[in-house]
């Protein structure tokens, strides 16, 4: 298959611009038809909810766990620290959408990484590119210097939010203003902290001073590291760490009651994302966005959209706020998670009226932006932005929504509502029943994650396929089916 168009521009522009394209470019680990939404047979939706693993097959812990498995265990238990509650699984390697453990049992891998690896595990085309930058060009350089592909990346994400609208069209259209300015660093987190610095600046610039406060959402999330986790409204997750940055505001998603209060002539920033992933799976409503940008807009607030979990193509377009209006835009956008399918990169897209406050010495980063990570990072960007790799997703979404939606009628004491878009969906259980079915897919074989008080969340592989989508839920019926009969 030949490169995609960003990469032939890019290749040209910035890598190689004497030397003949190459002829193959690596896709997923699924056959290259399967991208094809006529490709492949489409698969029948059930009549009743499947009761086909109802007894458990991956019982935890194995009793017939090996020696290799156990060792590994106990020296996680005695060397490395606390800070997840981990099952006693060893997982061993990857292909697609499903993980193997030590003990050589299969799982489903329905949360990805967490939302990282776009193009699922051991992806050829990612192999590839590891491979080859890393024993032809450089892995590191100092961030003082340049290189071609650090300033490729941001060039393309301007290239392809043209095409899907977001703050480039809301820069284009709205301010005549060229374009946007991007900062590399290792992590979403790191992106947030980036963001929220650059707000503090302009803040001072705009209002002097007084113009510090940062006004975030309940059920937030935006990191683990002290400026962060200021703005992550969880009190799970703050308590142990106060006192946290002072000025911190927190505002209801998708209520307008009060924003004037909310957002005053001293707020510098509002950080919000556009679907709340660890929170719930909760979509902020369009209408209230438009509120809330205006007033930031009026008060010269910088507006920041954390896509980290909910960008880069996960709800179908290239930012999840692509189909809204340009009224409903922001002035930066951080990434992360899934821009390198798992090797460690994030990055901060500033417009050019917010970016032009940072000068030489204001932030920095060692490993951010290295040539390894970004020769990935464009790699992905570039497979993740075909239009049949983005038809395939959709129409694996609206499989997998048909599916969840068919299930608060089949048990309708347990399960509530179906949240998200594309592939990152929520499925709202009641009765605080939302442990019990993320324990039990887990021991048939299906990695799942929580999100919020009362949601199993979703968000596999972008290449998934119906038929694993199809087992996925299959699951999740014989796991609700044993928990309503009282099994």
């Amino acid at each position: 298959m030949s490169l995609g168009p960003l990469s032939r521009w890019a290749y040209r522009t910035f890598r190689h611009p004497n030397r003949p394209l190459p002829a193959v470019r690596f896709t997923s680990v699924a056959p290259h038809k399967s991208l094809d939404p006529s490709s492949t047979r489409p698969v029948e939706l059930p009549n009743a909810p499947s009761v086909a693993y109802t007894a458990v097959t991956h019982p935890i812990p194995d009793p017939t766990q090996n020696i290799r498995t156990s060792k590994t265990l106990a020296l996680a238990k005695e060397y490395i620290l606390p800070v997840y509650a981990r099952p006693p699984i060893v997982l061993d390697h990857g292909k697609g959408s499903w993980v193997w453990d030590c003990d050589g049992r299969k799982y489903l891998d329905f949360a990805a990484g967490i939302a990282v690896n776009a193009l699922g595990h051991a992806d050829e085309g990612v192999s590839e590119m590891l491979r080859s930058q890393s024993a032809n060009s450089c892995i590191h350089q100092m961030c003082t210097i340049t290189n071609p592909l650090r300033a490729c990346i941001p060039t393309c994400h301007t290239h392809a939010t043209r095409r899907w609208p977001g703050l480039s069209d809301w820069l284009t259209k709205c301010m005549n203003i060229p374009g946007a300015k991007a900062f590399f660093c290792n992590s979403g987190t790191e992106a947030n902290e980036g963001a929220l610095k650059v707000a503090r600046k302009v803040g001072k610039d705009r209002g002097g001073m007084t113009k510090t406060e940062i006004v975030c959402f309940q059920e937030s999330f935006h990191g683990r590291s002290l400026g962060a986790l200021s703005v992550t409204s969880n009190k799970k997750y703050q308590d142990p760490f106060v006192p946290l940055l002072p000025g911190i505001r927190v505002g209801e998603l998708n209520k307008s009651e009060g924003l004037e209060d909310l957002i005053t002539e001293n707020t510098c920033a509002v950080i919000v994302e556009p679907i709340q992933g660890e929170g719930g799976v909760n979509c902020a409503d369009v209408q209230w966005m438009a509120k809330l940008v205006q007033r930031a807009r009026d008060t010269g607030a910088v507006v920041i959209f954390d896509e980290i979990q909910c960008g880069l193509y996960r709800t179908g377009t290239l930012w999840a706020h692509s189909t809204w209006p340009v009224e409903c835009h922001p002035d930066v956008v951080t990434m992360a998670k899934p821009l390198a399918n798992g090797y460690p990169i994030g990055a901060v897209l500033l417009r050019d009226e917010v970016a032009e406050t940072m000068t030489a010495g204001m932030h920095g980063t060692t490993f951010g932006g290295s040539p390894l990570a970004c020769s990935v990072g464009f790699h992905v960007l570039d497979r993740l932005s075909q239009s049949d790799f983005v038809s395939h997703l959709m129409k694996t979404s609206a499989f997998l929504l048909n599916r969840l939606e068919r299930l608060s009628g089949w048990f309708p004491e347990l399960v509530g509502t179906v949240r998200g878009r594309g592939l990152i969906v929520g499925l709202a259980m009641l009765r605080m029943e939302m442990p019990n079915v993320w324990l039990t897919s887990r021991g048939n074989g299906l990695l799942l994650l929580t999100a919020g008080k009362d949601c199993v969340r979703m968000v596999p592989s972008l290449n998934v396929s119906e038929e694993d989508a199809s087992h996925a839920i299959d699951v999740i019926e014989s796991c609700l089916d044993v928990m309503a009969r009282g099994k």
